[in-house]
Protein backbone atom coordinates (compact mmCIF):
# COMPACT_ATOMS: atom_id res chain seq x y z
CA UNK A 1 0.00 0.00 0.00
CA UNK A 2 1.26 3.48 -0.84
CA UNK A 3 2.15 6.03 1.82
CA UNK A 4 -0.95 7.68 3.37
CA UNK A 5 -1.77 11.10 1.96
CA UNK A 6 -1.04 13.84 4.51
CA UNK A 7 -4.10 16.05 4.96
CA UNK A 8 -4.36 19.58 6.28
CA UNK A 9 -7.69 21.21 7.20
CA UNK A 10 -8.50 24.89 6.74
CA UNK A 11 -10.63 26.04 9.66
CA UNK A 12 -12.57 24.39 12.45
CA UNK A 13 -16.01 24.32 10.84
CA UNK A 14 -18.54 21.97 12.41
CA UNK A 15 -18.70 19.78 9.31
CA UNK A 16 -14.94 19.35 9.51
CA UNK A 17 -14.60 18.61 13.21
CA UNK A 18 -17.71 16.45 13.56
CA UNK A 19 -17.94 14.63 10.23
CA UNK A 20 -15.09 14.91 7.75
CA UNK A 21 -12.02 14.80 9.98
CA UNK A 22 -13.22 11.72 11.92
CA UNK A 23 -14.09 10.12 8.58
CA UNK A 24 -10.66 10.87 7.10
CA UNK A 25 -9.05 9.44 10.22
CA UNK A 26 -10.78 6.14 9.46
CA UNK A 27 -9.49 6.10 5.87
CA UNK A 28 -6.98 3.42 4.97
CA UNK A 29 -4.85 5.74 2.84
CA UNK A 30 -4.85 9.14 4.52
CA UNK A 31 -3.83 10.91 7.70
CA UNK A 32 -5.05 14.25 9.05
CA UNK A 33 -1.70 15.78 10.02
CA UNK A 34 -2.55 19.44 10.64
CA UNK A 35 -5.41 21.88 11.19
CA UNK A 36 -5.46 25.69 11.00
CA UNK A 37 -7.68 28.48 12.26
CA UNK A 38 -7.38 32.25 12.28
CA UNK A 39 -7.70 31.78 16.03
CA UNK A 40 -4.70 29.77 17.17
CA UNK A 41 -6.40 28.71 20.40
CA UNK A 42 -9.32 27.22 18.47
CA UNK A 43 -6.91 25.33 16.21
CA UNK A 44 -5.05 23.91 19.22
CA UNK A 45 -8.27 22.93 20.94
CA UNK A 46 -9.54 21.14 17.84
CA UNK A 47 -6.19 19.40 17.34
CA UNK A 48 -6.18 18.20 20.95
CA UNK A 49 -9.76 16.99 20.76
CA UNK A 50 -9.25 15.14 17.48
CA UNK A 51 -5.70 13.87 17.99
CA UNK A 52 -4.14 15.97 15.21
CA UNK A 53 -0.39 16.46 15.50
CA UNK A 54 0.01 20.07 14.35
CA UNK A 55 -2.11 23.20 14.82
CA UNK A 56 -1.58 26.53 13.09
CA UNK A 57 -2.87 30.01 13.91
CA UNK A 58 -3.25 31.01 10.27
CA UNK A 59 -4.22 29.39 7.00
CA UNK A 60 -0.98 30.61 5.42
CA UNK A 61 1.10 28.62 7.93
CA UNK A 62 -0.74 25.45 7.04
CA UNK A 63 -0.26 26.01 3.31
CA UNK A 64 3.47 26.55 3.92
CA UNK A 65 3.84 23.18 5.68
CA UNK A 66 5.89 21.07 3.23
CA UNK A 67 4.60 17.81 4.67
CA UNK A 68 0.98 18.58 3.82
CA UNK A 69 -0.06 17.14 0.46
CA UNK A 70 -3.81 17.69 0.37
CA UNK A 71 -6.09 20.36 1.78
CA UNK A 72 -9.68 19.93 2.89
CA UNK A 73 -11.43 23.31 2.59
CA UNK A 74 -14.67 23.63 4.65
CA UNK A 75 -14.55 27.44 4.92
CA UNK A 76 -17.68 29.58 4.37
CA UNK A 77 -18.91 29.38 0.78
CA UNK A 78 -17.67 32.85 -0.15
CA UNK A 79 -14.10 31.82 0.77
CA UNK A 80 -14.01 28.56 -1.17
CA UNK A 81 -12.46 29.83 -4.38
CA UNK A 82 -10.00 32.22 -2.71
CA UNK A 83 -8.44 29.63 -0.43
CA UNK A 84 -8.69 26.74 -2.86
CA UNK A 85 -6.79 28.88 -5.35
CA UNK A 86 -4.16 29.74 -2.72
CA UNK A 87 -3.79 26.09 -1.76
CA UNK A 88 -3.28 25.06 -5.38
CA UNK A 89 -0.67 27.79 -5.81
CA UNK A 90 1.06 26.40 -2.70
CA UNK A 91 1.32 23.05 -4.46
CA UNK A 92 -1.44 21.23 -2.57
CA UNK A 93 -4.25 19.06 -3.86
CA UNK A 94 -7.63 20.38 -2.71
CA UNK A 95 -10.93 18.81 -1.75
CA UNK A 96 -13.29 21.78 -1.35
CA UNK A 97 -16.70 21.68 0.28
CA UNK A 98 -19.78 22.28 -1.81
CA UNK A 99 -20.76 24.56 -3.39
CA UNK A 100 -17.39 25.12 -5.00
CA UNK A 101 -18.12 28.82 -5.53
CA UNK A 102 -20.89 31.41 -5.46
CA UNK A 103 -21.10 31.55 -9.26
CA UNK A 104 -19.88 29.49 -12.18
CA UNK A 105 -17.80 32.45 -13.34
CA UNK A 106 -16.01 32.54 -9.99
CA UNK A 107 -15.43 28.78 -10.10
CA UNK A 108 -13.90 29.14 -13.56
CA UNK A 109 -10.84 30.72 -11.91
CA UNK A 110 -9.91 27.31 -10.57
CA UNK A 111 -9.50 25.90 -14.07
CA UNK A 112 -6.43 28.09 -14.57
CA UNK A 113 -5.21 27.39 -11.03
CA UNK A 114 -5.50 23.65 -11.65
CA UNK A 115 -3.58 23.93 -14.91
CA UNK A 116 -0.81 26.01 -13.34
CA UNK A 117 -0.40 23.78 -10.30
CA UNK A 118 -0.89 20.39 -11.91
CA UNK A 119 -2.73 19.35 -8.75
CA UNK A 120 -6.10 17.69 -8.22
CA UNK A 121 -8.98 19.92 -7.18
CA UNK A 122 -12.46 18.55 -6.53
CA UNK A 123 -15.82 19.46 -5.05
CA UNK A 124 -16.80 17.47 -1.95
CA UNK A 125 -20.16 15.87 -2.70
CA UNK A 126 -19.90 12.77 -0.54
CA UNK A 127 -23.28 11.36 -1.62
CA UNK A 128 -21.84 10.20 -4.94
CA UNK A 129 -19.68 7.70 -3.07
CA UNK A 130 -22.47 6.08 -1.07
CA UNK A 131 -23.41 2.66 -2.48
CA UNK A 132 -27.12 3.55 -2.43
CA UNK A 133 -26.63 6.29 -5.03
CA UNK A 134 -24.42 4.07 -7.16
CA UNK A 135 -27.20 1.49 -7.11
CA UNK A 136 -29.92 4.06 -7.90
CA UNK A 137 -28.00 5.23 -10.95
CA UNK A 138 -27.50 1.62 -12.07
CA UNK A 139 -31.21 0.84 -11.68
CA UNK A 140 -32.21 3.89 -13.71
CA UNK A 141 -29.71 3.25 -16.47
CA UNK A 142 -30.69 -0.42 -16.81
CA UNK A 143 -34.38 0.44 -17.11
CA UNK A 144 -35.53 -1.03 -13.80
CA UNK A 145 -38.33 1.55 -13.62
CA UNK A 146 -38.75 2.00 -17.36
CA UNK A 147 -37.93 5.47 -18.62
CA UNK A 148 -37.13 7.60 -15.57
CA UNK A 149 -38.71 10.96 -16.34
CA UNK A 150 -39.35 12.75 -13.05
CA UNK A 151 -37.31 13.30 -9.90
CA UNK A 152 -38.86 14.93 -6.84
CA UNK A 153 -36.61 16.03 -4.00
CA UNK A 154 -37.42 17.42 -0.57
CA UNK A 155 -34.57 18.56 1.70
CA UNK A 156 -35.30 20.71 4.75
CA UNK A 157 -33.95 21.59 8.17
CA UNK A 158 -34.73 24.24 10.80
CA UNK A 159 -31.93 26.66 11.72
CA UNK A 160 -32.77 30.03 13.28
CA UNK A 161 -29.37 31.09 14.65
CA UNK A 162 -28.48 34.46 13.04
CA UNK A 163 -24.78 33.87 13.71
CA UNK A 164 -24.69 30.60 11.78
CA UNK A 165 -22.87 30.92 8.47
CA UNK A 166 -25.82 29.32 6.68
CA UNK A 167 -27.95 32.33 7.66
CA UNK A 168 -25.47 34.99 6.56
CA UNK A 169 -24.97 36.51 3.09
CA UNK A 170 -23.34 36.29 0.68
CA UNK A 171 -22.88 32.52 0.83
CA UNK A 172 -25.76 31.46 3.06
CA UNK A 173 -29.25 30.27 2.27
CA UNK A 174 -30.90 27.01 1.36
CA UNK A 175 -30.19 26.99 -2.35
CA UNK A 176 -26.42 27.16 -1.88
CA UNK A 177 -26.41 24.80 1.09
CA UNK A 178 -28.81 22.03 0.06
CA UNK A 179 -30.38 22.95 -3.28
CA UNK A 180 -27.04 22.02 -4.79
CA UNK A 181 -27.62 18.40 -3.64
CA UNK A 182 -30.96 18.19 -5.43
CA UNK A 183 -29.33 19.39 -8.64
CA UNK A 184 -26.26 17.23 -8.32
CA UNK A 185 -28.12 13.98 -7.71
CA UNK A 186 -30.56 14.61 -10.58
CA UNK A 187 -27.65 15.30 -12.95
CA UNK A 188 -25.94 12.18 -11.60
CA UNK A 189 -28.97 9.94 -12.13
CA UNK A 190 -30.06 11.37 -15.49
CA UNK A 191 -26.48 11.59 -16.75
CA UNK A 192 -27.38 14.89 -18.38
CA UNK A 193 -27.46 18.64 -17.86
CA UNK A 194 -30.65 20.68 -17.33
CA UNK A 195 -31.67 23.04 -20.12
CA UNK A 196 -33.91 25.58 -18.34
CA UNK A 197 -35.43 26.36 -14.95
CA UNK A 198 -38.32 28.16 -13.26
CA UNK A 199 -37.92 28.95 -9.56
CA UNK A 200 -39.13 30.91 -6.58
CA UNK A 201 -37.29 31.87 -3.38
CA UNK A 202 -38.63 33.23 -0.10
CA UNK A 203 -36.05 35.51 1.54
CA UNK A 204 -35.81 35.90 5.30
CA UNK A 205 -36.17 39.66 5.93
CA UNK A 206 -33.76 39.62 8.87
CA UNK A 207 -31.08 37.27 7.52
CA UNK A 208 -31.24 38.27 3.85
CA UNK A 209 -30.87 34.62 2.78
CA UNK A 210 -33.33 32.26 1.08
CA UNK A 211 -35.24 30.20 3.65
CA UNK A 212 -37.55 28.35 1.23
CA UNK A 213 -36.87 27.62 -2.41
CA UNK A 214 -38.64 25.59 -5.04
CA UNK A 215 -37.69 24.95 -8.64
CA UNK A 216 -38.46 22.87 -11.68
CA UNK A 217 -35.59 22.00 -14.00
CA UNK A 218 -36.19 20.68 -17.47
CA UNK A 219 -33.83 18.11 -18.97
CA UNK A 220 -33.76 16.79 -22.51
CA UNK A 221 -36.19 14.01 -23.38
CA UNK A 222 -39.05 15.50 -21.40
CA UNK A 223 -37.40 14.80 -18.04
CA UNK A 224 -37.96 17.00 -15.00
CA UNK A 225 -36.46 17.65 -11.59
CA UNK A 226 -38.68 19.40 -9.05
CA UNK A 227 -37.43 20.26 -5.60
CA UNK A 228 -38.13 22.23 -2.46
CA UNK A 229 -35.39 23.10 0.01
CA UNK A 230 -35.75 25.02 3.25
CA UNK A 231 -33.71 26.20 6.23
CA UNK A 232 -36.65 27.00 8.54
CA UNK A 233 -38.89 23.93 8.25
CA UNK A 234 -38.82 20.69 10.22
CA UNK A 235 -36.12 18.33 9.06
CA UNK A 236 -36.94 16.03 6.16
CA UNK A 237 -35.17 14.30 3.28
CA UNK A 238 -36.66 12.26 0.45
CA UNK A 239 -35.91 11.63 -3.22
CA UNK A 240 -38.41 9.90 -5.51
CA UNK A 241 -37.51 8.90 -9.06
CA UNK A 242 -40.58 8.12 -11.16
CA UNK A 243 -40.46 6.11 -14.36
CA UNK A 244 -42.85 4.60 -16.88
CA UNK A 245 -42.66 1.20 -15.15
CA UNK A 246 -42.11 2.04 -11.51
CA UNK A 247 -40.41 4.33 -9.06
CA UNK A 248 -37.41 4.44 -6.73
CA UNK A 249 -37.52 6.11 -3.33
CA UNK A 250 -34.29 7.02 -1.54
CA UNK A 251 -35.24 7.17 2.13
CA UNK A 252 -32.22 9.01 3.55
CA UNK A 253 -30.61 10.41 0.42
CA UNK A 254 -28.13 12.99 1.71
CA UNK A 255 -27.20 12.66 5.40
CA UNK A 256 -26.86 8.89 5.33
CA UNK A 257 -25.65 7.90 8.83
CA UNK A 258 -22.28 6.13 9.14
CA UNK A 259 -23.61 3.71 11.76
CA UNK A 260 -26.93 2.57 10.27
CA UNK A 261 -27.97 0.72 7.16
CA UNK A 262 -29.76 2.66 4.41
CA UNK A 263 -32.67 1.53 2.25
CA UNK A 264 -34.12 2.30 -1.12
CA UNK A 265 -37.55 1.18 -2.29
CA UNK A 266 -38.20 -0.04 -5.83
CA UNK A 267 -41.93 -0.14 -6.56
CA UNK A 268 -43.48 -1.37 -9.82
CA UNK A 269 -46.68 0.56 -9.11
CA UNK A 270 -48.91 -2.48 -8.74
CA UNK A 271 -51.04 -0.56 -6.23
CA UNK A 272 -50.88 2.53 -4.03
CA UNK A 273 -50.17 0.54 -0.88
CA UNK A 274 -46.77 -0.88 -1.76
CA UNK A 275 -47.97 -4.21 -3.06
CA UNK A 276 -45.37 -4.05 -5.81
CA UNK A 277 -42.56 -2.71 -3.64
CA UNK A 278 -39.29 -4.33 -2.72
CA UNK A 279 -36.55 -2.95 -0.50
CA UNK A 280 -32.81 -3.00 -1.03
CA UNK A 281 -30.64 -2.42 2.02
CA UNK A 282 -27.06 -1.15 2.15
CA UNK A 283 -24.72 -1.85 5.08
CA UNK A 284 -23.58 1.10 7.15
CA UNK A 285 -20.71 3.01 5.57
CA UNK A 286 -19.21 6.45 6.12
CA UNK A 287 -19.65 8.24 2.81
CA UNK A 288 -17.10 10.87 3.86
CA UNK A 289 -14.52 8.14 4.39
CA UNK A 290 -15.26 6.65 0.98
CA UNK A 291 -14.88 10.09 -0.60
CA UNK A 292 -11.57 10.71 1.18
CA UNK A 293 -10.18 7.33 0.15
CA UNK A 294 -11.16 7.91 -3.48
CA UNK A 295 -9.47 11.32 -3.42
CA UNK A 296 -6.30 9.88 -1.89
CA UNK A 297 -6.16 7.14 -4.54
CA UNK A 298 -6.40 9.81 -7.22
CA UNK A 299 -3.65 11.85 -5.55
CA UNK A 300 -1.40 8.78 -5.62
CA UNK A 301 -2.28 8.12 -9.26
CA UNK A 302 -3.83 4.76 -8.47
CA UNK A 303 -7.21 5.66 -9.98
CA UNK A 304 -8.63 8.63 -11.84
CA UNK A 305 -10.89 11.09 -10.02
CA UNK A 306 -14.37 10.41 -11.31
CA UNK A 307 -15.86 13.91 -11.09
CA UNK A 308 -13.69 16.61 -12.68
CA UNK A 309 -13.80 20.31 -11.89
CA UNK A 310 -15.90 20.86 -15.00
CA UNK A 311 -18.71 18.87 -13.37
CA UNK A 312 -18.69 21.25 -10.39
CA UNK A 313 -18.86 24.23 -12.74
CA UNK A 314 -21.83 22.66 -14.55
CA UNK A 315 -23.65 22.35 -11.22
CA UNK A 316 -22.88 26.00 -10.48
CA UNK A 317 -24.26 27.06 -13.87
CA UNK A 318 -27.55 25.40 -12.97
CA UNK A 319 -27.59 27.11 -9.56
CA UNK A 320 -26.86 30.45 -11.25
CA UNK A 321 -29.84 29.96 -13.55
CA UNK A 322 -32.04 29.06 -10.57
CA UNK A 323 -31.18 32.34 -8.83
CA UNK A 324 -31.86 34.25 -12.07
CA UNK A 325 -35.23 32.54 -12.53
CA UNK A 326 -36.32 33.37 -8.99
CA UNK A 327 -35.42 37.01 -9.59
CA UNK A 328 -36.92 37.35 -13.06
CA UNK A 329 -40.06 35.26 -12.52
CA UNK A 330 -39.44 33.64 -15.92
CA UNK A 331 -37.92 30.47 -17.29
CA UNK A 332 -34.16 30.90 -17.51
CA UNK A 333 -31.76 29.01 -19.75
CA UNK A 334 -29.03 27.08 -17.97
Amino acid sequence: MSKPVQWGVLGVAKIATEKVIPALQKACNGQVAAIASRDGARAKAAAAQLGIARAYGSYEELLADPQIEAIYNPLPNELHVEWTEKALKAGKHVLCEKPLALTAQEAQRLIDARASSGKLVAEAFMVRFHPQWRRVRELVRTGAVGDALAIQTLFTYRLLDPANVRNRPPGGGGLYDIGCYALLTARYVFGAEPTRVAATLDIDPAFGTDRLGSAIFEFSGGRHLTFSVATQLSGAQRVTIAGTAGRIEVKVPFNAPPDRACEIVIDNGADLFGGGARVESFPAVDQYTLQGEAFARAVRGETAWEFPLEDAIANMKALDACFRAAKSGRWEIV
